[in-house]
């Protein structure tokens, strides 16, 4: 085998591995969603590729210009055409690859912006929130205040009844006190006139008693002088 054909194969094989990566980076950037600055580094891999896979194309160019056989020229030379057909395929794929990256990633960036003001009037909704539950804690304590305000003047008046009525019941208790010395004192003076009245009874009695024995006995004495 010559050594312009060894040069030839492994031109090829440059062309072709240089094809494939090309394929796949392009595949990359097509399912690149973000962020802008993966799809840039990918982007600027797939420009090396192609600055690469033009050098080794136009090195197979150079090799069919030099073959000595017409033969040999033209079949080197249409390789050439289809390689540099197929780089303008790559590069259409490569302009739809980006076209469809970037449609992506606007689109997530839209739906993030979209998100970003939604989290935005959560948060604004949130401290409205905030603000009206701290107002109604305030008003519920104000309305609590109040009611300990109104507890306490209750508790107050309570007391100053309690302390009324206490005055009242005292005061009572000794007019109770009063009328039990008084009622004590004239059930002595009852129970005394009562025994004055029982010792009047029986003087009477014996007084009764002794007159009428005195006059029977005056009596038996007209009547009977003998007896």
């Amino acid at each position: 085998m010559a050594s312009s054909d060894v040069h030839v194969r492994l031109c090829e094989q440059e062309i072709l591995k240089c094809d494939l990566e090309i394929k796949a980076l392009i595949q990359d950037v097509a399912e690149c969603a973000g962020p802008q600055s993966a799809l840039t580094d990918t982007n600027s891999r797939v420009k090396e590729r192609f600055h690469d896979a033009r050098l080794r194309i136009r090195d197979l160019e150079q090799m069919g210009m030099e073959q000595d056989k017409e033969s040999d020229k033209l079949a080197l030379l249409r390789q050439v055409e289809g390689h540099r057909k197929q780089m303008l395929s790559n590069q259409t794929a490569w302009r739809k690859a980006n076209l469809a990256s970037k449609l992506s990633i606007d689109t997530l960036e839209k739906e993030a912006l979209l998100k970003g003001g939604d989290a935005l009037r959560q948060r604004k909704m949130t401290k409205e929130d905030l603000a009206q539950t701290s107002s109604d804690i305030t008003e519920s304590l104000m309305s609590i205040s109040r009611m300990m305000a109104q507890q306490v003047q209750q508790s107050e008046e309570t007391m100053t009844s309690l302390a009324t009525s206490s005055r009242t019941v005292q005061e009572t208790n000794e007019e109770f006190k009063a009328m039990t010395g008084t009622i004590q004192l004239g059930r002595k003076l009852i129970t005394k006139y009562n025994r004055r009245e029982l010792t009047d009874k029986l003087l009477i009695f014996l007084a009764v008693a002794l007159f009428l024995s005195t006059v029977l006995y005056i009596l038996k004495k007209r009547l009977f002088p003998f007896l």
